[in-house]
């Protein structure tokens, strides 16, 4: 980056974000250092007309991000031009481990969107990678999940295997009748190893399959939400604490008053007991993630809107210990205050060492005339974080991930939906973020950013 475009970036982000010498909120911080920002993958800026998969499109989109306990990283995206995802792995210092990024899907007929990346540790490593599919089954809408996994380090993957197969358009997360974000879907790993898929579809459903042989073979899909005259469950997040117990969150469409439900699994993804809602505060609760630490800590993140959906949002913390029945009162971490800044939403969660919890948002600059909020045409750019090193008691302030705002008309990608995996931690101190950019017409490209947490 040369220096005139640096002093631009530098200023674009104090406009956006307010940033300055503001006080953290927590009495003690963790120091991150980043590393600059690494050129994945670039494609196009080409976006055709919606023609379904003879759409003409020209960019690479959609990046999520891993790691494992020794800081190796794993990274998925999607190529648009190649109707395809491809994998990458990455070495703690950022060299990459394979000849060439590896392709995971191999349809080239069909759009694949949105993958999500499992990492385990081992020699060799095994990546799972679930994603969405626009496969036309003759319903309304387009969209299948697709599993394939990788025992040699993500040299090669196995033959993509469907967990949904049906009509629904599985991947969308319904907002309104005409609106959605594709992506609907997660996936999530045990101590003991089982894999945990979970996708809503356009109508609304949501289900949850588990693999108790690291994604060779799969148990019969459960249905956890939505069913006829429900409201229709939308982005779905999973997390498993350490003694099995598998947490899955979800807002639901249709509804200006959304809420966060979470249900439980006691018995491994077998079945699920009925889900709570955290909180009703009357606004607009979007885009949940949920983790579990290891002492039985449940944290969940969110995007809240007081004046209901694509308005103004904020990001929501809230937690439940191991033993407690009901999660605390929400906590609002991170505020769109700062000058030129109209929204934050689509937040990613990720746990660090003891106690370390990292929280990654979408930064939405203020509207220009005409539109609207999380509209199709309007987009993010940047990403803000914070962290907490008291296990959720406290947070820093907000600021931006060095990196993760170009000083050009770039904005943040996933054309097709922003619910996201962006952002992991582990154990170490490691942290890894991932972002993509789009310009209109010119470029298109995946960034990798690496971190480093410890206490001051």
């Amino acid at each position: 980056m040369t220096k005139t475009s640096l002093m631009a970036t530098i200023i674009l982000a104090r406009a956006l974000l307010g940033l300055g010498p503001s006080p953290c909120l927590s009495a003690a911080t963790l120091k991150v250092t980043w590393q600059e920002r690494m050129l994945i993958a670039s494609g196009g800026g080409d976006q055709g007309p919606w023609q379904m998969n003879a759409s003409v499109y020209d960019y690479v989109d959609d990046p999520a991000v891993a790691l494992d306990a020794q800081g190796a990283i794993g990274v998925v995206w999607a190529d648009q031009a190649r109707k395809d995802i491809f994998f990458q792995r990455f070495a703690p210092d950022g060299r990459p481990q394979l000849p060439a990024p590896v392709n995971v899907s191999h349809s080239p007929a069909i759009f694949s969107w949105l993958p999500k990346i499992v990492l385990t540790s081992g020699d060799p490593q095994a990546i799972s990678v679930l994603w969405q599919e626009i496969i036309f089954a003759g319903g309304s809408h387009g969209g299948d999940i697709l599993f394939a996994r990788s025992m040699d380090g993500g040299r090669t993957f196995s033959e993509p295997r469907n967990l949904s197969q049906d009509r629904a358009g599985s991947g969308k997360g319904r907002l309104t009748k005409d609106f959605w974000h594709n992506g609907s879907l997660a996936l999530a790993q045990g101590p003991e190893g089982h894999l945990y898929a979970a996708w809503t579809d356009y109508e609304g459903t949501l289900w949850c399959r588990r693999s108790t042989d690291h994604g060779g073979t799969f148990a019969l899909p459960v249905l956890v939400a939505g069913r006829s005259g429900t409201d229709p469950a939308r982005g779905p997040a999973l997390a498993v604490g350490a003694h099995g117990t598998v947490y899955l969150a979800w807002t639901v469409g249709d509804n200006a008053a959304a809420a966060i439900h979470v249900a439980q699994s006691r018995d491994h993804g077998r079945s699920f007991l009925e889900p709570t809602i955290a909180y009703h505060s009357g606004g607009h609760a979007d885009a949940p993630k949920i983790a579990v630490d290891q002492a039985g800590t449940v944290h969940l993140v969110y995007a809240e809107s007081p004046q209901g959906p694509l308005d103004h949002y904020h990001i929501t913390y809230r937690r439940m210990r191991q033993g407690e029945q009901h999660f605390a009162p929400p906590v609002i971490i991170a505020r769109p205050d700062a000058p030129r800044v109209a929204s934050l939403s689509f937040p990613t969660l990720a746990l660090g060492a003891q106690d370390q919890l990292f929280v990654l948002w979408e930064i939405f600059p203020g509207l220009a005339v005409g539109e609207r909020f999380q509209g199709p045409a309007y987009r993010s750019k940047g990403l803000g974080w914070t962290s907490s090193r008291d296990s959720g008691q406290t947070f820093a302030a907000p600021s931006l991930i060095p990196g993760s705002l170009d000083p050009d008309q770039s904005v943040n990608g996933s054309l097709q939906g922003l619910l996201m995996q962006k952002l992991a931690a582990n154990s170490r101190g490691a942290i890894a973020v991932v972002n993509s950019t789009f310009t209109p017409g010119q470029r298109s490209r995946i960034w990798l950013i690496r971190g480093h947490a410890q206490e001051d």
